[in-house]
């Protein structure tokens, strides 16, 4: 199973088209789709329309022609051409049987269970630019997206066998540091002589004090000034305070990302960047890209307009000689392809930024630093918004933390979990007070992740409590639920999946066997999508789908029998499966940063 079948099928189809139609003639893989429709096949192709306009001859005979020429005996039935030039291919069972044969046993050494799909033969050096808090403040909801989204999309990546760098731009420096390190001297003196065990139980309540203290003391307004200047001039004792207020910052962020099983991000904040600051100004100028604005330092990027019409400046350096955001991130950029081999960089960020990277891209390509080589991919996202439609705040208006959040979504999965616990016959009710803990914890966290990644990135999404913890739909808890079912059909049966003979043949009969076949024998071609587009909604669809068509197979009525199967064979074959089925499931989840349970 290395390869998808839709590159299996496309093969063929360029070999066709070479025969049919001379060597010349080159088809566009996306001409080549999966169906909608079983009536319609399994694959549609669709070139003959295209081809028709290119070769000057129409597209039913065309696609006769390109029939006539492929050679897919071994792969498909014979196909069929519908309408107006689409040529309709449904796999043959025998195909599928070899095709799931073929799919090896799972390493226990490996992270991932590739279930045959082969890593990349070029790697890439990937860095995802993921969550990125404030140090200044606590993580509020806002940074869900950015921190679930980044971290599927760094999993999906390395599944497919590349170099992932999770990296965490922390906002760790500003003018809000002096305000915050004057308060801190102010009300904690004692701390500062023991500052390894500086603890601050409430980071968004004392930045309100801060504020506050700052907006209504001028004396202390002007210490907190004072003390911008000695951070940003080296002062070591000032710096020393820093560090410790960004290292107890980070450990609540920290946290928040071990409740949500990211544990490979490296911190590198905006100050990682100043000494580089002065450089990149330097370096852009001597390449002439630097141009005097209201005196500021800009770079003039063609196809950027302001409403006026007049050419929008990407500023690098202001009139008072500070650097920007945009110096910081030009920095960072620069030293992830320079200094760190990147060969391609994500940046999972909010929508409402997506004409600044436009610009960050287009600068760092004219200034050279990115090549050709090198992939740039602004991955913009929608908001979360609350269940009427508004802006996700507290009911004073107020920021939702993100950690209370995911707090809530464990105390409501708990009241799920419990739910059924009095029936001692239940699966539920055999469970010990430790296993619903964390079953409560794990569906929990994953309904909340789920939710998120299962809508368009583009759109914006309305949360909602009761859609993400149902026990039926696309959602973590009927994805959890399915896999639990099908390691109980192990339980029962009295096997172990992992002993189930890997040469013993699977037999495809039952229309729902086979539905649940070509289901299964999609992962490859969904991962190739995933990698391309880096859609995670795409994986959670086919999870669904895959754990529908589990369901008709395994149903009384609509399926076929597989635990008192006969003959044994057949009973072997249905059992592996139902193991192929549950391996999926647990890769796609486990790619959605979503760990799975025995027992639900």
């Amino acid at each position: 199973m290395n390869r998808s079948i839709p590159d299996i099928l496309f093969e063929r189809l360029q070999a066709a088209a070479a025969t049919a139609f001379g060597p010349d003639v080159a088809l566009d893989r996306a001409w080549l789709r999966s169906t909608n429709d079983p009536k319609f096949g399994d694959y549609q192709f669709n070139g003959a329309l295209p081809l028709a306009k290119q070769l000057g001859a129409k597209p039913r005979e065309l696609a006769d022609k390109l029939k006539d020429a492929l050679a897919l005996d071994d792969l498909c039935a014979p196909p069929e051409v519908a309408g107006p030039g689409f040529l309709n291919l449904r796999l043959s069972t025998d195909f599928l049987n070899r095709y799931l044969q073929e799919v090896p046993p799972a390493d226990p050494a490996s992270e991932y269970d590739r279930l045959g799909v082969a890593p990349a033969t070029q790697p890439d050096k990937v860095v995802v630019d993921m969550s990125s808090p404030n140090l200044a403040k606590e993580m509020h909801v806002g940074h869900l997206r950015s921190t679930v989204i980044g971290e599927s999309v760094a999993r999906i990546l390395e599944f497919a066998g590349h170099d992932v760098e999770r990296v965490n731009h922390v906002g760790d420096w500003g003018t809000q540091f002096g305000m915050l390190l004057a308060h801190l001297r102010a009300t904690q003196p004692q701390a500062l002589g023991d500052l390894d065990h500086l603890a601050i139980s409430d980071l968004e309540g004392f930045y309100r004090e801060a504020k506050q203290h700052f907006d209504s003391d001028a004396a202390f307004a002007d210490e907190a000034r004072r003390t911008v200047v000695q951070l940003q001039g080296g002062d070591p004792e000032t710096l020393r305070i820093w560090r410790a207020f960004c290292a107890e910052s980070l450990r609540h962020c920290h946290a928040v990302y071990a409740a949500l099983d990211i544990t490979r991000l490296v911190d590198r904040g905006e100050s990682f960047y100043n000494a580089q600051l002065a450089d990149v100004v330097d370096e852009l100028s001597q390449k002439g890209l630097v141009e005097k604005s209201e005196g500021a330092d800009c770079v003039f990027v063609e196809g950027f307009k302001t409403r006026e019409g007049e050419p929008l400046p990407f500023l690098v350096r202001k009139s008072d000689g500070g650097f920007l955001y945009a110096t910081t991130d030009l920095a960072a950029a620069r030293f992830r392809i320079r200094d760190c081999g990147a060969t391609r960089v994500i940046y999972v960020v909010g929508l409402p930024q997506k004409q600044h990277f436009e610009m960050l891209f287009a600068v760092l390509r004219k200034a050279g630093w990115a090549h050709e080589g090198v992939q740039l991919e602004h991955l913009g996202f929608g908001s979360m918004l609350d269940a009427s439609g508004a802006p996700f705040k507290t009911r004073a208006g107020g920021t939702v933390k993100l950690k209370n959040l995911l707090d809530e979504a464990v105390d409501r999965a708990r009241i799920v979990v419990e739910a059924g616990n009095d029936d001692p016959e239940s699966v539920r009710g055999q469970l010990s007070a430790a296993d619903r803990a964390h079953i409560a914890e794990t569906v929990g966290i994953a309904a909340v992740k789920y939710f998120d990644l299962s809508h368009n990135l583009s759109t914006d999404y309305r949360f909602d409590w009761d859609h993400m913890l149902a026990l039926d739909g696309n959602t973590a808890p009927y994805m959890l639920y399915a896999y639990a079912r099908i390691r109980s059909i192990a339980r029962k049966a009295g096997v172990d999946f992992a002993s189930l003979p890997a040469d013993a043949p699977i037999t495809l009969e039952h229309e729902s066997e086979i539905a649940l076949a070509k289901a299964v024998a999609r992962f490859p071609e969904i991962v190739a999508s995933l990698v391309r587009d880096l859609r995670p909604s795409l994986l959670t669809e086919y999870l669904f789908e895959l754990s529908r068509s589990f369901s008709r197979f395994y149903d009384r009525k609509l399926g076929v029998r597989v635990i008192d199967a006969e003959p044994e064979s057949l009973r072997i074959s249905r059992l592996r499966l139902c193991d192929l089925t549950a391996r999926v499931i647990h890769t796609g989840l486990q790619l959605l940063g979503i760990p799975t349970i025995e027992k639900m």
